[in-house]
Parts: structure tokens; C-alpha cells; sequence
């Protein structure tokens, strides 16, 4: 079996009709040799500096600077605390037991710096060591599909795209947490929120 992994359901419907994954299943649509699932956009991110051992916005933590980030699942705020969320959970348990089972994964995530992320984030959290090959279209036509299953590249040609989403992300970790916190602090009161994108686009 081959799973194929897309960025969100819609397009993993769009996928499924073409390789023939007509059954539904909870969290995936299989047949014909294929199981096709999807993720909902970042099911996994940065741990926030808590997973570090730092709680609460000190002076004395700054700046937090982590010697490697840790992955999580996706989180949600629950009273004033952040815990993983369910369907994230969920979803992620169905990916690994479609990727445990399989011979082969079939990457469908987004052509482009951030779908690639998306995916790797999710292997590397499952821990995940099976080879990958990319499905890289710039449509849902029924033909782009066809031919970019035709044209499979391996997964390793995209390594470079992966390390400059990888880089991307750590760099608005740092910028983030370090930045607002900071903010907040000199402030004394009240929570202010800087990005690296965020701030100079608003500002």
C-alpha cells in the first residue's frame, strides 16, 4: 500500500477520486492500493518556551535561545493554559498508522517552502523513517494530477527547501518569543505581540 499525504481534506479528496481511494475511512480514504490522508494545515509546530523549562515572561530568561527546538502537536488554550488539541491528536495517530503500514509515502502536501514544512514536520515528530517521493503540481486538474504521479521525485531533492522552511520557522520562533516577551516586560503591564512579519507588515 501507498499512502499519500495532502495538505488539507479538500485536496485529498481531489487526489483519491483520480488513484481510485473511493472507501472512506475516519481520517483517510483508501483503495486501489492507495490510502490517502491529509493533515489541517501545521498539525505540528515549535514547542513554546514552557516544553524549555520556562514559564512566564522574566528578564532573567531572555533570551531564550534553545540548543534544539522541540517539536509538539498543534496547540489550543484551554483557560490560561495550552494543551495539544484533540483532532490534531487524532489525526496525527491515523497518519502514523497509515505510515507504519504502508511501503511507501507519496508526499501531496503544497509545492512550495511551507507545504514541504507541513510534511516534514510531521515525519520527523512520528519519528517516522520510511522514503518519500513527491507528488509537485500547481493544480487540481484531473490532468496536472495524473502527470505529477507520473513524474514522482524522490524525496530528497527537496531537502534544501525543507532546511530553508526549517530555518524560517526557528527564526520566527526567536524572533517571536524573544521579542514579545521583552516588549512585555519593559511595558509592566499587559501582553504585546512582536513577529518578524507581523510588525514591520503592520507597522
Amino acid at each position: 500500500m501507498k499512502v499519500i499525504i495532502a495538505e488539507k481534506p479538500s485536496v485529498g479528496r481531489e487526489i483519491a477520486a483520480i488513484v481510485g481511494a473511493t472507501t472512506k475511512k475516519d481520517g483517510y480514504l483508501e483503495g486501489n492500493g492507495y490510502a490517502v490522508t491529509w493533515a489541517f494545515g501545521h498539525l505540528v509546530a515549535l514547542a513554546m518556551p514552557e516544553i524549555y523549562g520556562f514559564k512566564g515572561f522574566q528578564r532573567e530568561h531572555l533570551p531564550i535561545l534553545p540548543k534544539t527546538f522541540i517539536l509538539q502537536p498543534r496547540q489550543v488554550k484551554e483557560g490560561k493554559e495550552y494543551k495539544a488539541d484533540p483532532g490534531t491528536l487524532k489525526q496525527l495517530n491515523i497518519i502514523k498508522e497509515l505510515f507504519t503500514k504502508c511501503e511507501r509515502i507519496i508526499v501531496a502536501t503544497d509545492a512550495g517552502r511551507e507545504g514541504e514544512l507541513i510534511f516534514r514536520y510531521i515525519l520527523n515528530y512520528l519519528n517516522c523513517k520510511k522514503p518519500f517521493d513527491r507528488l509537485w503540481i500547481s493544480s487540481l486538474t484531473d490532468r496536472a494530477i495524473r502527470e505529477g504521479l507520473q513524474n514522482l521525485k524522490p524525496g530528497g531533492e527537496y531537502d534544501n527547501l525543507y532546511y530553508a522552511a526549517k530555518a524560517r520557522s526557528e527564526a520566527d520562533w526567536l524572533v517571536g518569543i524573544n521579542a514579545s516577551q521583552a516588549l512585555s516586560i519593559a511595558a509592566g503591564s499587559g501582553v504585546f505581540s512582536l513577529g518578524r512579519v507581523q510588525t514591520p507588515t503592520l507597522a
